[in-house]
């Protein structure tokens, strides 16, 4: 398969490609939901392969040193502020903070361009902090694989933070012999939504506002953990919330089309560490059933296991087994929606507002689909009560 395939689910952007490539023949160039895919220039290449012998989205991908089957625990931090601060429990913070004070370089995703995600490299703990929380976008990881690969080689211990895809073609392109120095945390990732429909969307709630964004948040914790509201904030306004973004999000309008085929949806990682909030816990255990968070840590590797260790008391561990963590990312890819590419088309036609109507919940679509949710509900607690008084 050439690296410009046609088959748009055979790439996950990861940009190893493009990085491996010693002629400068391939460029990642956005479609037009912004997802980078790479085209190749011809005059430049020289049909050398390493495109495609770096490509590590299929089947096959390396677990090099990695657990048959890996050890899984519940966590949370004990600082009880900065557990208000992290996502779900915290793991990432805690892997990364303590990576940083023992002189380490993180890696993780980010905002630049007012608030577009990408993938930056963070050496101080107040940097630390944009790459606390959530991103439901994909990121932009141009540039980022020398990057890595320039501080493995200058004998910095890196840790580098990103989806499965993203660790997997990062390995791969960083190669055995810098292996050593290079950690990795992946996520249990539902799939990547779209960049530029993110970029519209708050350039509209800016726009509803009057206002510029100086701080957004994909999923707001002050709502509690369960719980999944965006909130927007504002010098002068206050706090704006919405459900317009993890609506789409959820309805699989949006991801890009490799996660719908995605190999890592698996307990077999390429990481050494994977990281997640813990669903379904309040089921297996009292620990923690208070809504403020508890994060999934399934280790690896034996470079996992000594990552984690040395956080051991900044946390609360409770074991458990991959079998009480299977999460529906954890067993397949994300089903794509039958109107996939017909968002696709009425996105580049017509832009994010009428998507949003069409398909989201600012249009009386989603007001008569509620409206009708809320009668067959009703019409279901009628029914039980008159079956009860019979």
């Amino acid at each position: 398969m050439r690296v410009d395939s046609k088959n748009v689910e055979e790439c996950c952007g990861c940009t190893a490609c493009e990085s491996i490539c010693p002629h400068g023949a391939i460029q990642m160039k956005a479609d037009v939901l912004g997802f980078l895919y790479p085209q190749i220039d011809e005059t430049k290449c020289v049909d050398c392969s390493l495109c495609m012998k770096v490509c590590q989205f299929h089947e096959g991908y390396s677990r090099e040193n990695r657990w048959a089957t890996p050890e899984v625990r519940a966590a949370r931090l004990r600082d009880k502020q900065e557990l208000s601060r992290s996502q779900s429990g915290g793991a990432f913070y805690g892997l990364a903070r303590k990576f940083l004070e023992d002189g380490g370089v993180v890696y993780g995703a980010g905002f630049v361009d007012h608030f577009r995600v990408v993938h930056k490299r963070v050496t101080t703990l107040a940097a630390l902090e944009e790459l606390r929380g959530s991103k439901y976008v994909q990121s932009d990881l141009r540039g980022i694989f020398p990057q890595v690969k320039a501080d493995l080689r200058e004998g910095r211990k890196v840790l580098f933070s990103g989806t499965p895809c993203q660790v997997s073609g990062l390995q791969s392109y960083v190669g055995k012999r810098w292996t050593d120095g290079l950690y990795t945390v992946d996520l249990v990732c539902h799939g990547v939504p779209s960049p530029a429909v993110w970029t519209d969307y708050v350039n509209y709630i800016e726009g509803k506002t009057g206002e510029a964004c100086t701080k957004v948040k994909f999923r707001d914790k002050s709502f509690g953990w369960a719980t999944h509201i965006e909130t927007f904030e504002f010098k002068r306004h206050q706090k704006l919330t919405s459900c317009s973004w993890r609506i789409m999000f959820y309805k699989h309008l949006m991801l890009r089309y490799s996660c719908h085929a995605c190999p890592y949806t698996n307990m077999n990682h390429c990481s050494d560490i994977t990281v997640g909030d813990f669903w379904g816990w309040p089921k297996l255990s009292n620990a923690f059933n208070d809504n403020k968070g508890v994060s999934l840590v399934i280790v690896n590797s034996d470079k996992g296991k000594r990552l984690l260790e040395s956080v051991a008391d900044q946390f609360f561990f409770v074991q458990s087994n991959p079998t009480d963590c299977l999460q529906p990312q954890l067993q397949y890819p994300a089903k794509r929606n039958p109107h996939r590419e017909a968002f696709a088309r009425d996105y580049a036609q017509h832009g994010f507002l009428y998507v949003a109507k069409r398909y989201g919940d600012m249009g009386w679509r989603y007001k008569v689909t509620k409206v009708k949710e809320k009668v067959r509900r009703m019409a279901g607690v009628l029914l039980r009560r008159l079956k009860l008084r019979k």
